[in-house]
């Protein structure tokens, strides 16, 4: 019989009444009383982004959540979220990558390792300064209500919430709507409309929350929110300079095409190539260099940054 592991890190907890408590938290709808956490209780008083998405992401969720998360790291915002299978975990990664901070908030106990996947990484965001809290006593296991809850206090750690990629309904809605009803901006990426995990993000944006369809419009309403940041964001060169390879000849032409949409093979013929024999073959060595990944549907699309 398997036994669970447990975080290493200072443990922690402090009431709605304490000094260390997030004044942001106190104030909205139905604070939690109490927190229980592992890690770095500063954390909690960053300046913070919530960055959420869906756990069944598709490759583009899974790369926006990153990418985004670490350009928050870079602006040194603090990023939050669910610690989910999926677009929750890719943007923790995200801030990692960049240096940053990250808060895990489960809706479990604070020392219930859930998923039981998720254990290295929530041993590393402890390790560098961030912390894994709950509002849940020790020990608690996991149920769909408290999930469902939790996502009011990811929402109130941080100054604005990014969606990357949502459902309808989802946990990732209910989280936008709970910044809303703290009296927050709500940012979202857009996806495709025919993408059934966007189509909640899409949603968004048409009543009215704040679109990212770039790295400007990202900074743009990081400063609106938070004020001019406390350093400029770096440009990624790495993904710079695969941008710059794929906006030349035929493998740039099929990246772009298939960072839009995953497509077949067949469905490429003509952009890299004459007959399928020959697609196949060249999108077999964009998948060896690491460009393209092949899904389970048979579908290629470009891998998350």
């Amino acid at each position: 019989m398997s036994v669970a592991r447990r975080l290493v890190g200072k443990r922690w907890e402090i009431g709605k009444g304490a000094e260390q408590f997030p004044e942001l938290l106190r104030l909205i709808p139905e604070a939690p009383a109490r927190l229980h956490g592992i890690g770095d209780i500063a954390a909690l008083k960053q300046l913070s982004l919530a960055v959420v998405g869906a756990r069944k992401a598709t490759p583009y969720g899974l790369g926006c959540a990153k990418y985004f998360a670490r350009r928050a790291a870079l602006g040194n915002l603090a990023v939050v979220s669910g610690g989910a299978i999926g677009c929750d975990q890719a943007a923790h990664q995200g801030a990692l990558d960049g240096e940053g901070i990250t808060v895990v908030v489960l809706g479990c106990g604070a020392d219930v390792v859930y998923p039981a996947r998720a254990f290295a990484l929530y041993q590393e965001i402890i390790d560098r300064g961030g912390a894994v809290v709950s509002e849940a006593p020790w020990g608690s296991p996991p149920v769909g209500w408290g999930f469902k809850r939790r996502n009011r206090i990811i929402a109130g750690l941080a100054r604005a919430t990014l969606i990357v990629e949502a459902g309808v309904p989802s946990g990732t809605f209910s989280t936008a709507d709970a910044t809303l009803a703290q009296g927050k901006d709500v940012l979202a990426v857009p996806g495709s409309i025919f993408s059934r995990e966007s189509k909640g993000s899409n949603r968004l944006i048409a009543q009215g929350a704040v679109p990212i369809v770039d790295d400007e419009s990202f900074e743009d309403a990081l400063n609106a929110v938070f004020g001019t940041l406390r350093c400029s964001m770096e440009t990624d060169k790495s993904c710079d300079e695969d941008i710059g390879r794929g906006q030349r000849g035929t493998a740039g032409e099929t990246l772009a095409a298939l960072t839009a949409s995953p497509m077949r093979a067949e469905e490429l013929i003509g952009l890299c190539g004459k007959d399928v024999i020959q697609v196949i073959r060249f999108l077999s060595e964009l998948e060896m260099s690491g460009a393209i990944e092949r899904l389970r549907d048979g579908r290629y699309t470009t891998k998350p940054r």
